[in-house]
């Protein structure tokens, strides 16, 4: 069985690059629905639809455990998928997100309690992070701040020219001006470390900066050691398959900005037979 990791488009491919690295004795599968990114705008219902739809094409292609490395999937579909859909496609599969394991790290990198998140409008308004915040330690003050813009820049490779620094700069003072107390910035988008270097540019100093890759790809190191009856089902051939919903062109010539080096991808459609 292989691991399947899934994005709405190709942010997602900074989390499997991180859990590779961690983990490269097992296989993947990484699908990106890139034909109808970003989900960032769309209702709660079209992404639970549409996550819900790759999930089933990452069971039916031999994936037993899926992550979903995309923090609008997480916040608007992954408990409904687990609730309600996983005991009636296959109980002994599991899907897993990237909000919880971002917000149990958080305790032990914050010390004034003061966090910052900068995410989609999607995840901003779902409230995921700070729900999940509640739970974990309701003492850290969470500030949410959108970039609608910050997706766009990354996806049409912009991340790097000195026309990104307006909006990323923007974004920063309007997130201080919040809460000026913040000492750990939670980069809630998995586009957004393409942006580190110009993020570290405009914030102080001594404030953290928490990508979810190296998170992401700990915490299921440690899933896969507490869950043997699953770690004992997945295939070690060290292989990667990525899967698109676009034209395959398209998708590995941004995907391999995110990834550093070449790829050839399998287009898929989502919605056949539906």
């Amino acid at each position: 069985m292989k691991i399947g990791v899934f994005d709405s488009g190709y942010g997602g491919l900074t989390i499997l690059k991180e859990i590779r690295r961690r983990l490269p004795q097992y296989d993947y599968l990484y699908l990106g629905d890139n034909a109808r990114n970003p989900y960032g705008s769309r209702s709660f219902e079209i992404v639970y639809e549409f996550t819900l739809q790759a999930v089933k094409a990452l069971f039916e292609r031999g994936c037993h455990l899926v992550v979903l490395a995309c923090n609008t999937a997480s916040a608007k579909a992954l408990r409904t998928i687990q609730q309600n859909d996983l005991p009636a496609l296959d109980p002994s599969k599991r899907v897993l997100g990237v909000i919880r394991p971002t917000v149990e790290t958080l305790p032990e990198v914050t010390a004034t309690k003061h966090v910052g998140l900068l995410a989609t409008p999607g995840t901003v308004k779902s409230n995921s992070y700070y729900l999940e915040l509640q739970k974990m330690d309701p003492e850290i003050h969470l500030t949410q701040h959108a970039c609608p813009m910050w997706v766009p820049l990354v996806e049409n490779n912009e991340f790097a020219s000195e026309g990104s620094d307006y909006f990323v700069k923007k974004d920063i003072d309007a997130l201080f001006r919040q809460d000026p107390l913040i000492d750990t910035i939670v980069l809630g988008c998995t586009h957004y470390p393409l942006l580190l270097d110009k993020i570290e540019a405009f914030i102080p100093k001594d404030v953290k900066v928490l990508c979810q890759g190296p998170v992401v790809a700990d915490s299921l190191e440690n899933y896969l050691s507490r869950h043997p009856e699953i770690e004992m089902r997945l295939s070690n051939r060290a292989t990667v398959t990525y899967l698109t919903t676009e034209h395959t062109d398209k998708f590995d010539s941004l995907a391999s900005l995110f990834l550093g080096k070449p790829i050839n991808s399998h287009t898929i459609s989502l919605t056949e037979g539906l």
